[in-house]
C-alpha cells in the first residue's frame, strides 16, 4: 500500500502515520523529520534549509524530490510506504508521478484554521528522539521530558504562532490545489479530523479498507 498524506501543518498527519504504519507494516516517511535530521547533522543541506523552515517556507523542490526518491528506493518500502508532508506543490506531485511511485490512496485530513493554531501553539518535540507530544492532548508521562527517551521537550521554533499562521498561508496557496489534482486521479479519500485523535484514527482507517 503506497499513501499520500495531505493536511495542513498540525491536522495530525504525524500520528495517522505513525498508526498506519504499525497497521500495516509499512514505513512512514516525513520529508519534515530528513530536514530536520540534516539540520541537526549540519549538513550543506540542512544548513541552507534552516532558515527557510524557521520562516515557515518551503524547501526547493528539487532537493526534496532526490530525498524523496533516494528514500523510496531502499528495501523497507518494498511492500509500501506512507508519504507524510510530500507532495506539497503541483510540481512535487508530478515529479513523484514521474518517479513511477504508484501511489493507491491520498487522504486529506481536513481541520479549521483555528483549531490548528490551538494545536501546534501546545506540541511539544522531544529534541533527543523527535517523538512529537501535545501539553493537553497528548503529554508526556515524564512531564516536560521525553517518556520514550528521557530528552528535553521543546517548542520547535515552526511552531511560533506568527510561523504558524505563515505556514498555513504556505498551505493554502501551494498544498490546496493538491486535492484536485488527486481527486482528478480517483486517489483522493477525504478525512475529517477530530479533536479525538481515535476518532480520526477510525475515519482514516474506514477509508482505507474501504
Amino acid at each position: 500500500m503506497r499513501l499520500i498524506l495531505l493536511g495542513a501543518p498540525g491536522a495530525g498527519k504525524g500520528t495517522q502515520g505513525e498508526i498506519i504504519s504499525e497497521r500495516y507494516e509499512i514505513p512512514t516517511i516525513s520529508t519534515g523529520n530528513l530536514l530536520r535530521e540534516a539540520i541537526r547533522q549540519e549538513t550543506p543541506l540542512g544548513l541552507a534549509a534552516k532558515e527557510l523552515i524557521e520562516k515557515g517556507q518551503l524547501v526547493p523542490d528539487e532537493v526534496v524530490n532526490e530525498m524523496v526518491r533516494e528514500r523510496i528506493t531502499r528495501d523497507d518500502c518494498r511492500n509500501g510506504f506512507v508519504l507524510d508532508g510530500y507532495p506539497r506543490t503541483l510540481a512535487q506531485a508530478e515529479a513523484l508521478d514521474r518517479m513511477g511511485a504508484n501511489i493507491d490512496k491520498v487522504l486529506c485530513l481536513q481541520v479549521p484554521d483555528e483549531e490548528i493554531l490551538k494545536r501546534l501553539g501546545g506540541r511539544r518535540v522531544c529534541e533527543s528522539c523527535g517523538a512529537t507530544y501535545h501539553v493537553d492532548s497528548q503529554p508526556s508521562s515524564a512531564g516536560e521530558l521525553c517518556e520514550k527517551c528521557g530528552g528535553m521537550l521543546v517548542t520547535r521554533k515552526d511552531d511560533r504562532p506568527e510561523t504558524i499562521k505563515e505556514r498555513l498561508s504556505v498551505y493554502h496557496r501551494q498544498t490546496e490545489p493538491l486535492v484536485g489534482y488527486y481527486q482528478a486521479q480517483g486517489k483522493l479519500r477525504v478525512v475529517e479530523g477530530d479533536e479525538l485523535v481515535e476518532v480520526t484514527t477510525e475515519r482514516t482507517l474506514r477509508e482505507l479498507e474501504d
